[in-house]
């Protein structure tokens, strides 16, 4: 069985003309085409497309998309770990969706608020015995103080870019690029920067005292979480599961012995 390009685009959401680009560019060839020059697709052929878009929607470009598609042949397993992480995603957009449903529900019927349930999925307490034990109560409070005190607008932002630093280490580790490549330093270095922007973290403290004496050592403190995150479930799962994790812990540690 085989589906024509106008179903296709129809069906996937997409267009022709992406299409027929797709096919000019080698990344997705018809699996037939007709004697009036139609295109069209098997069963194979839409698995690729899937593959595709996922990728696309990690914010993948076109030409790395073609070296991950080279790559990793196995399809199955290659959209097992495409899943992983749609299902946390699906989790968490599904809390918060649930969340403020309850709040609308709550305010159109002029019922109470349940504080407890407003914030499901949005949660960033869930810590705080843990911050507290490994770093310190100072740690916890000065951290609390400044999310606490960020507009909503600029909790969105943090939230947005914290995201995309989560979604292009998943991306990056998919293309199965080295941890020592530029790509992957680039995200390092991003990621360095998220964290000694947050205050109360030892990288943030680490970073303040360097600018004054010079002997700050965020250098241990970059590689050791990097190897928390491939420790830890609850952390490796935000870079698509241990083996993510693992791409990210090698790269932040190539970062630092080289730039910390």
């Amino acid at each position: 069985m085989d589906w024509s390009i106008q179903d296709i685009a129809r069906i996937a959401g997409t267009t022709s003309r992406t299409l027929r680009h797709y096919d000019d560019i080698g990344l997705l060839k018809p699996s037939r085409t007709g004697h009036n020059g139609y295109r069209y697709y098997n069963q194979a052929a839409l698995v690729q497309l899937q593959r595709i878009l996922l990728l696309r929607g990690l914010g993948l470009g076109l030409p790395v998309i073609s070296q991950v598609l080279d790559d990793e042949t196995d399809a199955a397993q290659a959209l097992t770990g495409h899943l992983e992480w749609l299902k946390q995603e699906q989790d968490r957009l599904a809390r918060q969706i649930a969340s403020v449903t309850q709040t609308i529900e709550a305010v159109k019927g002029g019922g109470e608020i349940m504080a407890e349930d407003m914030f499901n999925g949005f949660d960033h307490t869930q810590y705080k015995d843990e911050v507290e034990e490994r770093w310190g109560k100072d740690a916890y409070a000065k951290g609390d103080s400044w999310w606490r005190g960020m507009s909503t607008e600029e909790k969105a932002a943090w939230k947005q870019r914290s995201q995309k630093l989560g979604e292009d280490w998943i991306a990056a580790a998919t293309a199965g690029i080295a941890p020592d490549s530029a790509e992957a330093q680039d995200i390092a270095r991003r990621h360095v920067e998220w964290l000694t922007g947050i205050p109360g973290t030892p990288a943030s403290d680490a970073r303040g005292q360097a600018d004054r004496r010079g002997n700050a050592d965020v250098k241990a403190y970059v590689t050791g979480l990097g190897e928390m995150y491939v420790a830890d479930p609850r952390f490796a799962k935000n870079y698509g599961g241990a083996e993510g994790a693992g791409f990210v812990r090698d790269a932040l540690k190539i970062y630092a012995a080289e730039n910390l």
